[in-house]
């Protein structure tokens, strides 16, 4: 046990388990009874306990007990248990909040508190508990929570219904205790997987992770110890974002790594690592040459984002992709694109194939040609309406026919023209 003397007074010394002492202040494990998660609802249900801390800032707050010399709670009425045998504590760090679990082992210290500005009776001495993050127990960071052995509310003579209410189950009595040994209690919503690992921590890294399995690697290249330390030089840097690691059949303290095709979504910022991912789709066919370099085999500055889905939404203003070389869409399936307007400004445009070599007509200036065409040929036909054969005056029944026939084709052609060049796309 640790001692820190800050020769302040004793605050509640009665009632509060020997945490504060005349002229001595104490830096000691406690068990968390009782999580302010929920303001509004603990407003709603239990507005004595909202009232004595200070209602909405009691937000990530704690009750806790002694770890030592744990209270059994003798009144019948939850909310006094509440608020006569337990401590409040707020979160020591302002941007940093892990709230532990019901029946987590967390510690204490006793800092300043806002009530010194009191006017009415100014002491620089008052103080309040503050925790820190509950201990690495079981070195798991999934939970934590030890078994309380007395068990709350006597549950073992006294055995609760298995559906209790918010109160008591935030308090720490157990969800089942219609069985002969309760369960540990760690919270109303919480449901503990067995197979959340710890990350294989390398020499140099800095990890943060989560509760279920996602992380945040500060870390570096390690040569030939993890998928992305294949090249570079050790120190390298990287860093590493997941969220949800891989399925794994292994047992759950058996530590894991970050597997870029198999969690559930992840951001590698590589430095010059060279990252095993497998992409959906490598075809890069439609380059005449230097094509990309594949990305499981490129080494460099990048970064990669992988998931079952991404998504970029711009609500506001536009989504801009810049490239020194190329912008590739690459799709197992199609691409496709949903738009009012499509503009595409380049010097070349190659459809269906990078050897195309069949050009493109230009609409209007087509047009024109037909529209020469046609009516030069209705000009012909005219003439040959009105021929006559030899001797003088023998018409050519035939060709006259024929002429008007097509002279009238060509009439509605030549309407039609109007009808054939695109309203929507244009070249130049």
């Amino acid at each position: 046990m640790a001692y820190v003397d800050f020769g302040l007074a004793a605050q509640e010394a009665n009632n509060r388990s020997s945490f504060a002492q005349q002229g001595q202040f104490v830096i000691q494990p406690v068990r968390v009874r009782f999580t302010f998660l929920n303001p509004e609802s603990i407003k709603n249900d239990l507005p004595k306990l909202f009232d004595k801390y200070g209602g909405y800032d009691t937000l990530g707050g704690i009750l806790f007990d002694s770890f030592t010399n744990p209270t059994v709670p003798v009144s019948e009425d939850f909310e006094d248990n509440l608020t006569e045998n337990y401590n409040f504590a707020k979160p020591l760090f302002a941007n940093i909040r892990q709230v532990p679990l019901l029946n987590e082992i967390a510690y204490v210290v006793s800092f300043p508190s806002t009530k010194t500005q009191d006017p009415r009776n100014v002491d620089l001495n008052q103080t309040d508990y503050y925790y820190f993050q509950p201990i690495n127990l079981w070195n798991t960071l999934h939970q934590n929570a030890f078994p309380d052995p007395l068990v709350e509310f006597n549950a073992q003579s006294s055995p609760q219904p298995k559906n209790v209410s918010y109160q008591r189950a935030q308090a720490g009595a157990t969800t089942n205790s219609d069985a002969p040994e309760p369960e540990i209690n760690l919270g109303n919503t919480f449901v503990e997987r067995d197979n959340i690992k710890y990350l294989q921590p390398y020499e140099g890294d800095i990890i943060y992770e989560g509760r279920w399995g996602h992380s945040i690697r500060f870390g570096s290249t390690v040569l030939n110890q993890n998928p992305w330390s294949q090249v570079g030089e050790n120190g390298d840097p990287i860093l590493i974002l997941r969220n949800g690691q891989a399925p794994t059949e292994t047992e759950a303290w058996i530590p894991t790594i970050e597997e870029i095709n198999e969690d559930l979504g992840s951001m590698y910022f590589g430095s010059t690592q060279q990252l095993p991912l497998d992409a959906a789709s490598t075809d890069y066919t439609s380059y005449q040459s230097n094509p990309p370099t594949i990305p499981n085999q490129y080494s460099g500055s990048q970064i990669i984002i992988t998931s079952g889905r991404l998504v970029f939404n711009s609500s506001k203003d536009h989504i801009l992709l810049s490239s020194n070389k190329s912008i590739n869409l690459n799709s197992v399936e199609s691409f496709n694109v949903d738009t009012d307007t499509a503009v595409i400004q380049s010097s070349k445009i190659y459809l269906g194939d990078k050897n195309a070599d069949e050009p493109l007509l230009l609409g209007n200036q087509t047009v024109d040609l037909l529209d020469q065409l046609i009516e030069s040929l209705k000009v012909f036909m005219t003439t040959c309406q009105t021929l006559v054969g030899t001797p003088a005056g023998v018409p050519l029944a035939p060709l006259n026919a024929m002429a008007s026939t097509v002279n009238n084709t060509l009439n509605l052609l030549q309407k039609d023209l109007q009808n054939i060049t695109s309203k929507d796309n244009f070249t130049i």
